[in-house]
């Protein structure tokens, strides 16, 4: 029973609750989850960085200042 390898359903439902937390991180902002491969962080162009809007959280960083955009390019 040692070294049983997980059967194909839970790695399934792990596999989409994974990315269910992912979708529930992003903000309207990003691009991508943090993290993806081919992606970073950035200022957000609404606040500029501050994470505010009058006197508010930003709504397209959700208050953190950065967002996560897609880098690179072919």
């Amino acid at each position: 029973m040692r070294n049983k390898a997980p059967n194909s359903q839970s790695t399934k439902k792990r596999s989409n609750a994974q990315m269910q937390a992912a979708n529930s991180m992003l903000n309207p902002g990003d691009e991508a989850a943090p993290g993806t491969p081919g992606t970073g962080d950035d200022i957000c162009p609404e606040c500029h960085g501050k994470g505010r809007i009058g006197g508010a959280p930003c709504p397209n960083c959700g208050g953190s200042g950065t967002i996560t955009r897609a880098i690179g390019g072919a």
